[in-house]
């Protein structure tokens, strides 16, 4: 495409080699030079803008009509193609393509006034169209080396369509199984959320915003939506400052701390207030405490959504809370660009609002470059070399294979023989090509997955099967993919059972479709769905020799599996390359060294679930017959698998655990140490993972806390001694002075392959 240079806009006339100082200028500069030079030029737009223009900069609206066809005339989309001629849009959500994206940044450069360029913004969760694991299950991985190679791949891919800004990560913390949207996120730990948000962050944004390969990141959601109460999407939010400060809020500040260009606020109320009108959560803690620079969007429609809450009357009241509450752009709700002018001149905004948010959306603008070259994006050469690309596809298939985690191998089931053996698959999740992109991938196609079937046709040594059994969803519908579960249709079962019964190995993968997890999908039953627990229980009947591979979104309730199936590999949603991967583990291939991110119950009562959780006064029973302790009298306490269990085909041994010291002060660190053992003649990685516990504190203190994970690699049957830092940082906690501190007494020290630990030390800080 040949791209027209801009010629005419008041912009290019007066500011053009002022703004678009060329690219060697740039980096000749350090990056505290750069940051000022782009203030200037900030401050240099700023002057020229009128305020409607400056208001047109906090407005985003959705791809509206057919680009490439005829201007829309009349009704709601000819509304929105006159406000972006005017300069009244600062950014487009839902567009995509090299051509769809240069014929609208063509409008706003070459049409408007002063040749704003816009931002292009779009759900990049797990990939763009070729397809990660789903989040949770990258975050199984444990390893931040893949998850940012794997948000890079995102980006790159995603870059080349044109689009420069994506609304991930998705940061928050969730306790409950229950929230579809768990899918989207790191899991139940701050530690390991923050450090996966970082290294999902770094991989979006690179070390160059202004590279081609390099999109916007979008930490999300601010604040507090994986605690939506019943685990039901959108539900309210009530929790209490310490599990705000030391639980929800630490991997938005690592977000910040990582150098995130912009937030999303929540649907949620939080403790009464609506996250899109929280003064407190975005003026005083984001922009003020931890001084962040760059943007707020809104959720979608989440502005005019007060007015459901119950506290905005109407939209244009719902644009005065959100504004001044610090939310600088509305995502389609249609409240700034109608109401914020009329707001200030009746003196209940401030213009000086208006401006700082136009500044800090205009700042990211330069930082990606757009002002040089506003249809860097838009090269559709570059578009069709780029996605797909085989280098993506290989780096996917690797995080695939690091996501996956083995649950349960009893008498070594796994890994399967390669020849000799009648392996029967079964499940009608085992050949869909769909289910495994899982959920949020609207850049995919269908039917692009590799299937388990595939997967498992590559290795040709074996005689194998196939037998659907059963389906999981009769039938989507159009609107948000919704899925229809099987209830009543058990006509596939008898050829399962007939093709189990003469196999020496039965691997049935069952699940959830990728479909019934994400947004919106939240469920009160975590079992099977549909007839699966029903054809599993079938199927055993006539073969146990069963490998049960699970295709999820969330942590299932899976107790009668657990009990009787010798061999659970949690495989989750793995994105285009699942078949693949699947299969190089079953197949001993690739040996898993996956642990889980979230903790999976017994039962759905027991949700929410954590492995951090307090002591209450009565944490344990004095005799079997004791009834008042805190516990159920149907089930018990402990989870069906701890948060940080998995397995290897390895044997990992851990011993002698010893502090270099028993006591701590602020200028000390102590070593912790342990031996690690891979007690087998399989070579194998393991995540080593640190707890602590503050043993007595001015507030109650989880029983543990990970502080610290490693990925160690062993050789068969080799020895390694694994150390960790302990310091006065790592103790602190968010206190009742309302600041984060670190008090002196006692605490513990465990150290394993799981939350279930059992090495453990004592010491004390003194101070």
């Amino acid at each position: 495409m040949k791209i027209k240079p801009i010629t005419h806009s008041i912009l290019s006339l007066s500011f053009l080699f002022f703004i678009g100082c060329n690219k060697t200028q740039t980096k000749q500069v350090g990056t505290s030079e750069k940051n000022d030079l782009i203030e200037q030029k900030v401050d240099s737009i700023l002057k020229l803008m009128t305020l409607d223009e400056k208001i047109g900069q906090m407005n985003q609206y959705n791809g509206f009509w057919e680009i490439t066809g005829p201007a829309p005339k009349e009704g709601q989309a000819a509304k929105k193609y006159e406000d972006l001629k005017k300069g009244l849009v600062g950014s487009m959500l839902n567009v995509k393509g090299a051509k769809e994206v240069y014929t609208l940044q063509k409008i706003a450069v070459e049409e408007t006034r002063l040749g704003i360029p816009l931002l292009f913004g779009f759900d990049v969760i797990h990939g763009y169209k070729t397809i990660s694991p789903i989040p949770l299950a990258e975050a199984a991985s444990w390893d931040l080396e893949a998850i940012q190679k794997s948000a890079a791949i995102a980006a790159e891919e995603a870059a080349a369509v044109g689009i420069n800004w994506t609304f991930a990560p998705m940061v928050d913390i969730s306790r409950d199984a229950r929230w579809g949207r768990v899918m989207e996120g790191a899991g139940e730990d701050p530690y390991l959320g923050s450090k996966i948000a970082e290294a999902r962050i770094k991989g979006f944004q690179g070390e160059d915003l202004s590279s081609k390969k390099t999109i916007l990141a979008c930490a999300k959601h601010f604040a507090g939506y994986g605690f939506a109460e019943a685990g039901r999407d959108y539900n309210t939010v009530d929790v209490g400052e310490q599990t705000l400060q030391n639980i929800i809020l630490p991997p938005f500040k690592a977000s910040v701390d990582a150098g995130v260009r912009t937030f999303m606020n929540s649907f949620n109320d939080l403790n009464g207030v609506p996250a899109t009108g929280n003064k407190m959560l975005q003026r005083e803690i984001l922009k003020g405490n931890w001084n962040f620079n760059g943007f707020v969007v809104s959720d979608w429609g989440s502005i005019n959504e007060m007015i459901a809450h119950g506290y905005a009357k109407d939209s244009k009241h719902a644009a005065e809370i959100a504004v001044n509450a610090g939310s600088d752009m509305d995502m389609e709700s249609y409240a700034y660009v109608t109401y914020l002018k009329k707001l200030i001149e009746e003196g209940k905004v401030k213009e000086a609002d208006v401006e700082d948010a136009a500044r800090r959306i205009l700042r990211t603008k330069f930082e990606l470059g757009l002002f040089e070259n506003p249809y860097k994006y838009c090269d559709e050469a570059y578009e069709k070399a780029t996605v797909g690309k085989k280098e993506f596809h290989d780096g996917v298939l690797e995080v695939a294979k690091k996501s996956i985690v083995l649950l349960k191998n009893d008498n070594d089931l796994l890994p399967l023989a390669k020849t000799g053996k009648k392996i029967a698959l079964i499940g009608a999740l085992a050949n869909d090509k769909t289910s495994p992109l899982g959920s949020w991938r609207i850049g995919a196609d269908d039917e692009t997955a590799v299937s388990v079937l595939e997967g498992m046709e590559a290795y040709v040594g074996n005689q194998l099967s196939f037998a659907k059994g059963t389906t999981v969803a009769t039938g989507r519908t159009e609107f948000m993919w919704e899925t229809k579960i099987n209830t009543s249709d058990n006509s596939e079962f008898s050829k399962a059972i007939a093709i189990a019964k003469n196999a020496d190995v039965v691997v049935m993968v069952l699940g959830e479709h990728g479909l019934q997890s994400g947004e919106g999908r939240s469920r009160s039953d975590l079992g099977l769905p549909g007839l699966q627990q029903d054809l599993l229980e079938a199927v055993y009947k006539v073969n146990k020799n069963i490998v049960l591979v699970l295709n999820n979104g969330r942590p299932l309730v899976i107790p009668w599996a657990k009990e009787n199936i010798p061999a659970i590999v949690e495989a989750w949603h793995l994105g285009t390359q699942s078949g693949h991967a699947i299969a190089q583990v079953l197949y001993g291939d690739y040996n898993p060294s996956g642990k889980l991110p979230m903790t999976f119950p017994r039962s759905v009562g027991q949700v929410p679930l954590y492995y951090n959780y307090k002591n209450t006064g009565r944490p344990i029973m004095n005799e079997p017959e004791s009834v008042f302790w805190s516990h159920y009298i149907d089930e018990k306490n402990t989870p069906l698998f701890a948060f940080g269990h998995g397995l290897s085909y390895s044997k990992f041994e851990y011993s002698n655990l010893t502090l270099s010291k028993k006591n701590l002060n602020s200028s000390e660190k102590i070593i912790a140490s342990v031996t690690l053992k891979n007690n087998s003649k399989v070579k194998g990685k393991e995540v080593v993972q640190m707890y602590i516990r503050d043993l007595v504190a001015s507030s109650t203190r989880p029983v543990k806390e990970l502080k610290g994970f490693q990925m160690v690699e062993l050789n068969a049957n080799e020895s390694k001694v694994i150390s960790f830092v302990i310091d006065e940082k790592m103790l602190a906690f968010y206190t009742n002075n309302k600041k984060w501190e670190t008090e002196p007494g006692d605490f513990k020290v465990f150290i394993g392959g799981s939350s279930d630990a059992t090495l453990e030390d004592t010491f004390q800080f003194l101070n």
